[in-house]
């Protein structure tokens, strides 16, 4: 697969770490969850995508429509507060990946790290191979860290186009497995809706109270431009240039912005670029690992603690009160940014609403996971902005 944009960035080698030529990674162990304060509302979404020779469009779709999913959460509220969203991937299908894990692997365990999401995601490549839905399901189910809590939303989307009933594992118990965790199976049938009934589908949603779903793989994404738009890319560099670089991660994780940056500008046409932007004016675009404007809200913070080495040059030479001051002014400048993308967002949005038309006969991968989403999301008490 072509790269459709590159941008030369430091340490961009690093990280494009899923190389087309490379052997298949071993299966990812399961991490620590992301910490969260613990009255904080969690959603969590694994996304579970078919790579076979037929999927190229389903994995464009897919690069493009990750960040409108993740915005669909930012104008909602659980007891008052505003969900975090966690994204896992896994790809299955692909003959390169390993027998031995029935063509299965784990791209992402279940994060906020949306660049690294994205990162994976332009990276991916299709080729021929046997689809094990039960399997990867199973995989999902297992392997991921998914909470404990009644209250919080839990997902899998797993899109494809083979009989859901292949493989050594058998699909049903695979579902009735995941629901009995508490997590919901929606299934997207990658062709006709009859089809999809017959290759048994249907059957893994009404097993994990989900929705059985289909969708045009092949159909490209529909983006009405607004007014709001160039304004919403101009403030992206502004936004950029209020994150504050510090430790070991810094140089890649900067780079790694800058390439995801670069990824959704390439696909403009699909809406990519403004749903980034908007994604990065939201409470789950969260860099605390290399950000210091990020990692300052959280609860134990301190800037004494931080060592000078991990600090960036331009704060090496002040004093204590001098490295406070400037962390609460990039602070500042970052939300005073955000709030007008977001209230840019919210005119384009109204704008889009009375510009849409039918323009397709059928959903496309962001269009069906949204239909699913809201109405699971609302039996946890997660409601809309009316």
């Amino acid at each position: 697969m072509k790269t459709p944009y590159i941008l030369i960035a430091t340490a961009l080698s690093a990280c494009l770490a899923i190389a087309k030529d490379a052997p298949p990674p071993a299966p990812v162990a399961e991490v620590a969850k992301v910490e969260t304060a613990a009255d904080t509302p969690l959603v969590q979404i694994a996304v579970l995508l078919d790579t076979s020779s037929s999927m190229s469009g389903l994995i464009e779709q897919a690069k493009t429509q990750i960040w409108k999913l993740v915005n669909e959460f930012i104008t909602a509220k659980q007891d008052g507060k505003t969900p975090v969203v966690q994204v896992a991937l896994y790809e299955y299908g692909k003959s390169s990946l390993r027998a031995k894990e029935n063509w299965i692997r784990q791209i992402q365990p279940l994060t906020r790290d949306l660049d690294k999401v994205s990162e994976n995601l332009f990276a991916l490549t299709t080729n021929g191979g046997d689809e094990y839905c039960g399997a990867v399901i199973q995989r999902a189910t297992k392997d991921l860290a998914w909470d404990a809590n009644p209250k919080v939303y839990k997902a899998i989307f797993i899109a494809g186009n083979e009989p859901f009933t292949q493989g050594p594992v058998d699909s049903k118990k695979s579902c009735q497995n995941a629901i009995a965790k508490g997590i919901i199976v929606n299934t997207i049938h990658c062709g006709g809706e009859a089809q999809g009934i017959a290759e048994n589908w249907n059957q893994g949603a009404l097993l994990a109270d989900g929705k059985y779903l289909v969708i045009d793989q092949n159909q490209a994404i529909v983006h009405i431009e607004a007014p709001q738009d160039k304004e919403i890319v101009k403030l992206n560099e502004e936004l950029n240039k209020t994150y504050v670089s510090y430790g070991k991660e810094a140089p890649m994780a900067k780079a790694r912005q800058v390439v995801q940056d670069g990824n959704a500008a390439a696909k403009a046409e699909s809406g990519a670029q403004v749903q980034r932007i908007v994604s990065k004016a939201s409470a789950n675009y969260f860099n605390t690992g290399w950000d210091l404007v990020d990692a300052s809200k959280q609860k134990d913070f301190d800037i004494t603690k931080v060592k000078e080495a991990d600090l960036p040059e331009e704060m090496k030479k002040m004093s204590a009160e001098e490295r406070k001051a400037y962390l609460e002014k990039k602070t500042a400048e970052r939300a005073e940014i955000q709030k007008q993308v977001l209230a840019l967002n919210k005119e384009r949005e109204a704008y889009v609403a009375t510009q849409r038309k039918e323009s397709a006969k059928t959903d496309t991968l962001d269009t069906a996971m949204t239909k699913a989403l809201r109405s699971q999301a609302e039996k946890k008490g997660i409601a809309w902005e009316k």
